[in-house]
């Protein structure tokens, strides 16, 4: 490959990796384009987990064997089979520059003392390909992984110019997930509320959204627990606000804990003394046993006065769900009667009938004289 195709190939390996919006997507952008860039038939990238000692592959691309899943779930090896690759993740190089990329052929020798050349070897002929570059990955200093491509029994093998190449795309590659990292971050934190770590408003109402179009087209069931944690205030002016942050920190604990009885469930600080949990797909009658059993341990914090706590779902009797905004508003009122009644429990919209009032509150106008306030207020026992 010529220097002009080689640059171009750099380029594009850059440019997919910069478009990707995902961590799986630029796994994906990197192997590819390195399969590319190398005119390999097979191309992955794999993790080291140093944790649990082994090299994990995130993702397979090109022509696939029948046991290699794009994204797999559990392809892994243990690195002490790997002589080279543990002497690079020991990271030896370090006071020599960056680590260089290197070729295997399958008429290397698979046999003899166990090591890498085995193992690498031997993939190599079990699945039908005649050679293939590993190329380590260094990422903020410290060994990483690998990038791996490898082509097919019956074309040309890599030679050392394709390893030095592999150097340089490895290089990229590095520097394209150091950036999707730090998309990761940001978009973190766009999402997620500082004091508690859980979700916020924005990944409430991001997730709401889609739950409910989800809802519109297939029907799942989707459901919004609103909670309001009583005496925040009483704590703030008497203990003092970190004491009130330490409150609302345990709650979200107690949230999470609770989110957890329910898959995939989110929970969230809406903000202030606001907190939700959004449900999709389970029962209603799961999502109001663990807004009970919310309420129960919320009682039981050392600070506070409880939760009051509202339920919302499109599984029960409130009437057509057309956005995200009416559920909120459901649940939302539901809420407000909790508070109001001084609920232990929580209060759940749309069981008391066909003229439920939590319902019938939620679907009144919003009008310029403010009656739907003064309607909410009325439910907190106030003039």
């Amino acid at each position: 490959m010529g220097d002009d195709r080689r640059l171009a190939a750099v380029v594009a390996l850059a440019q997919g990796m910069a478009a990707a919006h995902t961590p799986r997507d630029s796994w994906r952008a990197a192997a590819l384009g390195a399969c590319r860039a190398l005119a390999g038939t097979f191309a992955a990238l794999s993790v080291w987990e140093r944790e649990l000692g082994l090299l994990r592959v995130l993702v397979n691309v090109g022509d696939r064997a029948a046991d290699e899943e794009e994204f797999p779930e559990d392809e892994a090896y243990p690195v002490h089979r790997f002589p080279e690759i543990t002497e690079f993740l020991h990271e030896r190089w370090i006071t020599g520059g960056e680590p260089n990329a290197w070729v295997e052929t399958a008429d290397g020798g698979a046999a003899g003392e166990p090591g890498y050349c085995h193992q690498r070897v031997a993939a190599l002929r079990r699945r039908g390909r005649g050679s293939c570059v590993v190329a380590p990955i260094v990422l903020h200093g410290r060994a990483w992984g690998e990038l791996y491509v490898a082509r097919s029994m019956g074309t040309p093998v890599f030679d050392r110019a394709d390893a030095d190449f592999a150097t340089v795309l490895a290089s990229v590659v590095s520097a394209g997930l150091a950036q999707t990292e730090r998309l990761e971050e940001a978009r973190r934190l766009a999402f997620t509320d500082a004091l508690t770590g859980l979700a916020n408003r924005r990944a409430v109402d991001v997730g709401l959204e889609e739950a409910v179009e989800r809802y519109r087209r297939e029907g799942t069931v989707v459901s919004l627990v609103v909670c309001d944690l009583n005496g925040l205030k009483r704590v703030n002016d008497t203990l003092g606000h970190a004491v009130g942050d330490r409150l609302l920190e345990r709650f979200g604990s107690v949230l999470s804990l609770c989110g957890a009885m329910l898959p995939g469930a989110l929970a969230a600080r809406l903000g202030g003394d606001e907190f939700c949990l959004l449900a999709v797909g389970p029962p209603a009658d799961d999502v109001v046993k663990v807004a009970d059993e919310l309420c129960r341990r919320a009682g039981e914090l050392e600070l506070g006065d409880g939760v009051a706590c509202g339920v919302a779902s499109t599984g029960d009797a409130v009437g057509p769900v057309r956005s995200a905004r009416r559920l909120f508003r459901l649940a939302d009122a539901a809420q407000y009667r909790a508070k109001a009644e001084h609920a232990a429990r929580p209060v759940v919209a749309g069981r008391e009938g066909p003229d439920d009032p939590v319902v019938r509150l939620a679907d009144a106008p919003d009008t310029p004289d403010g009656r739907t306030v003064a309607e909410r207020r009325r439910f907190r026992g106030r003039p």
